[in-house]
């Protein structure tokens, strides 16, 4: 099934919708964090590049770069193409913890854009998409169906992590913001982060 979605148009509109409930965090600057709050097996420079690179591979592999929130075992990303502006386009689903109840997994269907020039990565929840042998998923109703923007900004030796998040609600619910309110005033890095550095760049890192 071809995804004809135009993704960013999509969590554009959702996000001026004034009936759902949003939330940014603040753009994380990963280089002074890793200098203020961890000692390295090695010194580091974490650049944009490494930091896109990482998005891209959380985008198709979130079991591996989040498995504090994915269900092991529970992620596959099909049906892909790539745009005309160089876009990867897929659709990607797993069992991930509900916000307001993390002892409690549900499936999450999110037809993902990698956009490479922008360096960011739209992923636009779908109540329900044709797997890959064209039986249909579906969601429950144990919460909102969600968009997310995670991005890279910054330059190369500076980079900046940025995360946006709206959840298609009939009305702002104060109670789906705790989990990101308590990931903003977190000082450390994310998970994903950590992972990244620990896994794929082969660097020990611990927390002071």
């Amino acid at each position: 099934m071809m995804n004809t979605l135009f993704h960013e148009k999509a969590f554009a509109e959702a996000w001026a919708d004034p009936r759902n409930t949003r939330y940014e965090l603040p753009a994380l600057d990963v280089n002074r964090v890793l200098s203020e709050r961890y000692r390295l097996g090695k010194p580091l420079l974490f650049t944009r590049t490494m930091l896109w690179t990482m998005e891209t591979r959380k985008a198709r592999r979130p079991d591996l770069y989040i498995p504090y929130v994915v269900a092991e075992g529970s992620a596959d990303a099909w049906d892909d193409h790539q745009a005309p502006d160089g876009a990867d386009i897929f659709v990607r689903k797993s069992q991930q913890r509900l916000w307001t109840m993390p002892e409690k997994y549900t499936l999450v269907i999110e037809q993902t854009r990698l956009n490479h020039v922008e360096q960011k990565v739209t992923f636009i929840g779908a109540a329900e998409y044709p797997d890959r042998d064209g039986q249909t998923l579906r969601v429950t109703a144990e919460q909102p169906i969600f968009h997310v923007v995670h991005g890279v900004i910054g330059e190369e030796d500076r980079p900046l992590n940025t995360w946006f998040i709206v959840h298609l609600t009939d009305a702002p619910d104060d109670a789906l913001l705790a989990p990101f309110r308590k990931q903003a005033a977190d000082p450390y890095l994310p998970g994903y982060i950590e992972i990244f550095i620990r896994n794929d760049l082969g660097i020990e890192l611990v927390r002071r």
